[in-house]
């Protein structure tokens, strides 16, 4: 009878542990998202020397753990022994435990953060009923990635975005890549690596040019743009200067007319590819430097004319396409 009795309660333990960081889309639809302050017991953990904290991060958040520990920090296997110290070991490190303490004080209230994915999965939900709402969760990745997508699971890094002219930034990363490292890309961050994951880019395929490529991560933009009620300003959702914003709207006419004669729109060089997708803005067109993520902005501008041209076109389907050479022949 003792016996039965514990294998129950193991059994409720293991299901608790399983359902703290994996909940069904459904049961998320009609309440607010919450975001799960793992990074707390990341802190408590490691700062605190807290048994509790990292046992909790094991027994509640296991999923999160094991993305954490395997291929955020890639420290090892989550099965492994030794694990646990390892982990709090790599999280000693003097200049770690201060970006945690300026992470914690940085992000006190997660309320604003709560509120923009509460209505935008909320929309994706009416648009698309089947649509999975992930549990989202906080997290202190060591300034390695971002954005971290499970099954039924959304995690960001909040030493990722303590503002561009955090000290510590200047040391490890170039200006371009810290003016993306604001609070303000939180939201349109994890909602397009969450889209990313539910349409994936399909390599197998024969829509593997350029042209491609713009068109998925455009209409996946265009989308995010949307949800955020950003529609009339791809270029600031982008993170564009002033500067950079005028140069697209002077430009985009001759760029693209230059990109069909040159053949890049129907390349599948990788070198090209990246050339217009890529946040470094070392691309020169006419002596001047083109402003990042171009043909980003090229495909939210191609997928803005593309739904005009289409107007009852679902979100889902749109999402879903992935031929879109019926608008190759645009003309700006």
């Amino acid at each position: 009878m003792i016996r039965i009795v514990s294998i129950l309660l193991l059994s409720i333990i293991a299901f608790s542990a399983c359902q703290s960081d994996k909940q069904k889309g459904d049961t998320l639809f009609d309440k607010d998202i919450k975001v799960v302050r793992y990074d707390r017991l990341q802190y408590e953990a490691s700062a605190l020397n807290s048994f509790s904290a990292l046992q909790k991060m094991n027994l509640e958040y296991p999923q999160a753990t094991r993305l954490l520990i395997e291929d955020v920090l890639m420290i090892g296997n989550v099965s492994e022994p030794d694990i646990n110290e390892r982990l709090c070991a790599y999280y000693s490190d003097t200049i770690l435990l201060q970006l945690m303490a300026d992470a914690e004080s940085k992000f006190k209230d997660m309320e604003p953060i709560e509120q923009g994915l509460t209505e935008a999965f909320k929309t994706l939900k009416k648009e698309i009923p089947s649509f999975p709402i992930p549990v989202v969760y906080s997290q202190v990745s060591a300034l390695n990635q971002s954005v971290v997508v499970g099954d039924s699971l959304l995690g960001f890094s909040i030493d990722k975005y303590l503002g561009e002219d955090y000290p510590l930034y200047e040391r490890y990363y170039y200006s371009y890549q810290r003016r993306t490292m604001n609070p303000d890309r939180i939201l349109p961050d994890c909602l397009t690596s969450y889209l990313y994951s539910l349409y994936p880019f399909p390599w197998l395929t024969e829509y593997r040019t350029l042209f491609d490529v713009i068109m998925y991560r455009g209409k996946i933009h265009w989308v995010v743009s949307r949800l955020l009620k950003k529609s009339k300003s791809y270029e600031s959702f982008l993170g564009y200067t002033k500067e950079e914003i005028l140069w697209c709207r002077k430009n985009k006419k001759i760029l693209w007319d230059w990109m069909v004669n040159q053949g890049h729109l129907w390349s599948k060089d990788p070198m090209i590819i990246r050339a217009y997708t890529h946040p470094d803005p070392s691309m020169v067109f006419k002596g001047e430097k083109i402003p990042p993520l171009i043909g980003v902005w090229m495909g939210m501008e191609l997928t803005d004319l593309y739904m005009q041209q289409h107007p009852n076109l679902t979100i889902e389907e749109l999402l879903s396409r992935i031929d879109f050479r019926d608008i190759r022949n645009v003309k700006f």
